[in-house]
């Protein structure tokens, strides 16, 4: 547990490699730090190289906005945050006849990571849908998946794009541009498990599902 003198103590811990840590993975500039801080641009670079140590005050202001506890800069150093087999969230984006879930912390913004199961004639839905993300990965895992381009239309950057399905098979991986408008479906009879990755989150996360 941190104390104040931890805090204000020109020798105390280490602290600014995790503060950019977190700060980056909410995707976040310094300057959008600052602001919602109310401290200097400079004065938060300075933090993140150990440069400076934070007031009590400042220290509490700077983790609510990263939404990390105050202690967590203070632990142990990990490599890392692991979502446990067991323990992944259900989420919900929507969807029929299919079930997905969160493999990456619900905090991270910079990649997100999802599984989906997909029941036989499962999939988004009819009606197509784009997503504000510069990246979408999908690999097929286990079973048939249809990805399906909706043409004739222009998206939020402009472009236009033709009419396709791409159909895909176990072992089979897609990389597209999701602003474009589409949609997916389970191919075949069989249920399809699948793997996304979206680049970067999305803005908005999704919804636990509610057991």
């Amino acid at each position: 547990m941190a104390t104040v003198k931890d805090v204000l103590d020109p020798v105390g811990p280490r602290i600014g490699a995790r503060l950019k840590a977190a700060r980056q993975s909410k995707r976040l500039t310094l300057d959008d730090l600052a602001e919602s801080c109310g401290v200097t641009k400079g004065y938060l670079s300075k933090l993140e190289r150990d440069h400076v140590n934070a007031s009590v005050a400042t220290l509490i202001k700077v983790c609510a906005v990263l939404e990390i506890p105050v202690g967590s800069l203070f632990e142990n150093a990990s490599a890392g945050e692991v979502v446990r087999a067991d323990a992944k969230p259900q989420i919900s984006f929507g969807g029929e006849k299919m079930t997905e879930f969160l493999l990456t912390p619900s905090n991270e913004r910079r990649i997100q990571v999802l599984l989906g199961e997909i029941e036989p004639g499962g999939g988004s839905g009819q009606e197509p849908y784009s997503l504000p993300v510069d990246v979408n990965f999908v690999h097929v895992i286990e079973g048939g998946l249809r990805v399906s381009f909706e043409g004739g239309r222009t998206d939020p950057d402009g472009e236009s794009v033709d009419a396709e399905d791409v159909v895909l098979g176990a072992g089979d991986s897609f990389t597209f541009t999701p602003r474009h408008n589409h949609s997916f479906q389970a191919e075949g009879a069989a249920s399809a498990r699948v793997l996304w990755v979206l680049n970067p989150a999305l803005p908005e996360g999704p919804r636990v599902a509610v057991s």
